[in-house]
């Protein structure tokens, strides 16, 4: 088969749909032009290379002749990556989600040719079922209407657009109060899962920004209630089969209330997110565990997810051979065939292992036959902090290694090894951390050939950031996340290894960033610079999701700037983002979690190296 136009991309998920019968465009201006000279609306699917439910749809629908015929007769098809193109994913995933009431990965938009959306979901299946339209009905009507009743389209066409304008404007700047910490803490207490950890039921996500909220919360206010629920959740999550016991890291969250069946993708930035929230419960508790958490999360990165040149790469898929998870879980059989019987009879118990599997198939309520692993059993976390129980924990961990050489024969889930400037510099601020908490020069050494490597090659000759690096070529113009998550990582790293030029560094961009992304009228940063391409809108992110929001950390960028340089203007700066966004945040105080801790800061530190 002949490749589509995905062809020349260097986007690992662009390329995976490249031989689809699809005529894919990537998002250009090409594309929009056809469409508006045949006459065609745009099919947009946004996902990204390590989505499972991305892939499960290319296989029914993308990859199917019968699908891809009735798609090409009736639109113009675009891919996009939302890892690349966070700008566009960001407006049309607010347009499904005030459309279709969720949002979520697949995303699907039909649009006019002028960029206005008039239908969004998210996966649809190739024939319909359980209450969800199939694409061999979907396209046809579609065709349909866009033929016979278009000013309806339009119209509604007309109306999200409204609507996505009126979500991005913002009300009056208001002076922040120190109560709205009291009323996140109390809400997030009532949210709280006391049973298992974490702040909802299924699917349950890390939300390391939340417990990073609560730690200086406690700390703050001296509230027990708030570290018990840090606690609480980080030893669950460390426990759960959400954490690769053979092979480090986290995967991207739970599908059960008791992280025991993860979503097995494993992304870079969760890495980063949630070794921060390990090293500051470290610098509050004494916990070895988790300094041992964040110690095995680095070295996994070093490991796995380092380029040659020093990049961190994106992330790792959840599925091999077509199936999800194959790659991470176990039979009892093998266990028993690779391990020692002495072994093998601590392994079992202490990480659940059975005869017949220790999770159910979501589909049928069958057992599985597979085991996940996860510590059930608290003779493992006790080890760590008890000289007594080394030998058990010596044990445990040289079992694991050789689990680790016989899974390393599997066939691997594929890499995405495209280098994201945003996520990159979390993982800075990571290793940054936890060089200085944990006394790693080495942790240091990997932050800053990061950051020298971002600098020489994701910069433009007039002193811009770049968001995207991959197989030589460094592309697309950087967002907010980019420059505030990376001036983080810079910080950070000027507190570890005591280099000024790191400090001038993050000044430079920070000046930078001010000038392109600031809004001259209302306080805070655009997620796209003034001279970027054209979209519905102009957002300004805010709401700290998987990872913190651009403007959450660029105000902590700013107050932190300004108390190592004592520069005035960068101090007032602060005060006009945190005024700008908090009349939204007080209003649900919960969804803007990591902004509360540039609060906090703001409010008065309570550790100087914040």
């Amino acid at each position: 088969m002949n490749p589509n136009r995905l062809i020349s991309e260097k986007s690992p998920y662009l390329m995976q749909h490249a031989y689809n019968p699809v005529d894919w465009y990537p998002w250009a201006q090409e594309a929009f032009d056809k469409a508006e000279r045949d006459n065609k609306p745009i099919f947009l699917s946004i996902g990204y290379s390590t989505c499972h439910w991305c892939h499960v749809m290319e296989k029914e629908s993308f990859e199917d002749e019968q699908v891809a015929g009735l798609m090409n007769e009736a639109f113009v098809s675009i891919k996009v990556d939302r890892e690349e193109r966070p700008d566009i994913d960001h407006v049309y995933m607010t347009a499904c989600q005030l459309m279709a009431g969720n949002g979520g990965w697949p995303l699907t938009i039909i649009m006019a040719p002028d960029k206005r959306p008039f239908f969004a979901g998210t996966y649809f299946p190739k024939k319909a079922g359980f209450g969800r339209i199939g694409m061999v009905d979907l396209i046809p009507r579609v065709k349909k209407m866009w033929e016979t009743d278009r000013p309806k389209l339009m119209q509604l066409s007309e109306e999200i657009t409204a609507q996505l304008r009126r979500e991005n404007t913002l009300t009056a700047a208001e002076e922040p109060e120190e109560s709205v910490l009291h009323d996140a803490f109390e809400q997030l207490s009532h949210q709280f899962d006391h049973d298992n950890g974490g702040f909802s039921q299924a699917p349950k996500f890390p939300a390391p920004h939340m417990l990073l909220f609560l730690l200086k919360y406690a700390r703050r206010t001296g509230n027990q209630e708030a570290m018990q629920m840090v606690t609480k959740t980080l030893d669950a999550m460390r426990d759960g089969g959400i954490y690769d016991h053979v092979g480090f890291g986290f995967h991207r969250y739970s599908t059960d209330a008791r992280w025991l069946v993860p979503h097995f993708e494993k992304m870079l930035y969760d890495q980063a997110m949630l070794c921060i929230a390990y090293t500051e419960a470290f610098q509050a508790t004494g916990n070895m565990d988790y300094r041992k958490t964040v110690e095995d999360i680095l070295f996994y990165i070093l490991r796995d997810m380092t380029s040659p040149e020093g990049g961190f790469y994106s992330a790792e898929d959840a599925d091999s051979e077509g199936e999800e998870g194959k790659f991470y879980v176990w039979q009892h059989s093998e266990i028993i065939r690779v391990l020692n019987p002495d072994d093998a009879e601590l392994i079992c118990p202490l990480f659940n292992i059975q005869k017949e599997g220790n999770f159910v198939e979501q589909a049928t309520g069958a057992s599985s036959g597979f085991n996940i692993l996860h510590r059930e059993n608290w003779l493992l976390a006790a080890a760590i902090n008890n000289q007594a129980g080394r030998e058990i924990l010596d044990r445990t961990e040289k079992a694991l290694a050789q689990l680790f050489t016989v899974r390393e024969m599997r066939i691997h889930p594929d890499k995405d090894d495209k280098i994201l400037t945003d996520w990159n510099g979390l993982m800075i601020t990571a290793f940054a951390k936890a060089a200085q908490v944990f006394q790693r020069p080495d942790y240091a050494d990997a932050a800053a050939k990061a950051a020298d490597f971002i600098l020489a090659r994701l910069r433009t000759p007039d002193g811009r950031l770049l968001h995207r690096y991959r197989d030589g070529d460094a592309s697309l113009p950087a967002h907010t996340d980019d420059y505030a998550f990376f001036i983080s990582g810079l910080i950070e790293l000027y507190v570890a290894a005591r280099e000024p030029r790191y400090l001038k560094e993050a000044l430079l961009l920070n000046s930078v960033f001010i000038l392109h992304f600031w809004d001259k009228n209302h306080g805070g940063f655009f997620f796209t610079a003034d001279d970027g391409e054209k979209l519905l809108v102009r957002r300004k992110e805010i709401y700290d999701g998987a990872i913190p929001s651009g403007n959450s950390m660029a105000l902590f960028n700013l107050l932190r700037l300004a108390r190592i340089t004592g520069d005035l203007d960068i101090k007032e700066m602060a005060a006009k983002t945190a005024r700008s966004f908090y009349a939204v945040v007080s209003q649900a105080p919960t969804a803007y979690t990591y902004f509360l801790s540039a609060l906090d800061l703001s409010f008065g530190a309570t550790l100087e190296n914040e």
